[in-house]
């Protein structure tokens, strides 16, 4: 990773300010104020825009609100501002990142809505414009938990069979209960896809292998949430290996697990707390030695967020191109995370069918 030197610190702008941006985004960014400098504070109201710039006001004394869509315009005329984080809904989010990267600012955003926007970015390139950095955050695959059990997969042998269990209550004690957006019924999968994605990233990381076709069956069992609300897969791996997976948003237990069987071994990956930190346990059982374990607390936003600013400022002191950025957070790598899960419906939808695991390419 190279280095942020004074001359190449990134100006950045956080537009969103809801519950996730101000919990999460902003006390991250303050950890990274070294590599970025916080200008802006963006949101649809002037009242949470307000709101999150006091949050970040201890280590950013002179960044500013904005608001609406004069706010934006100011962002993109804004020479000083050369990436933004959106966190947005996802029904808002798609316009907003168009716009960033149409003004040629670097973006790093949530997963939702990456491939409609895809075909856009697409058209930046023919017109042989220096394309932005587009990076999709809270993928998981900046885990260290799970970095670690990547590597033990990999002296696990030849890989025969993988279970994962996802079982997250999503009632009314979770703040995203009442999220509106998560329940439109235009937004197909709704919690389902907002909440899965990030563990089918964490299982094609950990696995080292794409997931080729499933078979799955979707149920609705709580009223108070949108349909579907849990799911169960069978899963091919283009290793040859199968797997089975299971995610329950209904749940009154909570359980967040991988395990993938090897020929030497067995590996384990588990959400759970040490020391009073939130994180993943991951352990090896092998065939032969002692067994090997390991906890790596939860870190991944601060981690991509890290590589993301790292990487613009490289991208500006022109020692780095789009295509040289972190491969981990790039839309094509979240559109086949989305892939997954979005197979998995069209399956549900016609009787547990066997079907592929593709992106499209052309996605309008």
């Amino acid at each position: 990773m190279g280095e942020v030197t004074e001359d190449t610190v990134p100006g950045l702008a956080l537009l969103g300010a809801g519950q996730f941006a101000c919990t999460t985004y902003v006390p991250k960014l303050g950890d990274l104020a070294h590599l970025a400098s916080l200008k802006v504070i963006w949101s649809r109201s002037k009242d949470a825009a307000l709101k999150g710039l006091e949050l970040a006001k201890p280590y950013a004394p002179e960044a500013e609100a904005k608001w609406g869509d004069e706010g934006l315009e100011a962002i993109w005329n804004d020479k000083t501002i050369h990436a933004v984080a959106v966190v947005l809904p996802a029904q808002a989010q798609l316009n907003v990142v168009l716009q960033a990267l149409q003004a040629g600012k670097h973006v790093i955003q949530a997963v939702a809505e990456v491939c409609k926007a895809w075909s856009a970015y697409q058209a930046l390139a023919t017109q042989k414009l220096k394309l932005p950095i587009w990076a999709v955050a809270e993928n998981y695959r900046f885990e260290p938990g799970l970095i670690q059990a990547a590597r033990f997969v990999k002296e696990a042998g030849a890989l025969m069979a993988v279970q994962v269990t996802m079982e997250v209550p999503m009632n009314s004690s979770n703040p995203y209960f009442l999220s509106t957006w998560r329940r439109d019924p235009d937004f197909k999968g709704g919690f389902l896809i907002d909440v899965g994605v990030h563990f089918i990233a964490g299982l094609r990381l950990i696995v080292g292998s794409e997931v080729s076709s499933v078979s799955a069956l979707a149920t609705h069992v709580n009223s108070s949430l949108p349909n579907p609300d849990n799911i169960s897969s069978l899963l091919q791996f283009s290793n040859g290996c199968t797997g089975v997976l299971n995610l329950s948003l209904s749940a009154t237990t909570r359980k967040v697990s991988w395990r993938v069987v090897g020929s030497l071994g067995t590996v384990e990956a588990v959400r759970g707390v040490e020391d009073g930190k939130h994180g993943y346990k991951c352990t090896f059982l092998p065939s032969k030695g002692s067994p090997q374990e390991g906890f790596g607390a939860f870190a991944g936003v601060q981690e991509e967020l890290k590589s993301f600013v790292v990487d613009v400022a490289q991208a500006l002191s022109e020692e780095r191109s789009a295509e040289q950025a972190d491969k981990r957070s790039s839309v094509l790598e979240a559109m086949r995370d989305l892939a997954v899960l979005e197979a998995m419906l069209h399956s549900s939808d016609n009787k547990g069918i066997p079907t592929s695991v593709k992106i499209d390419m052309n996605t309008e």
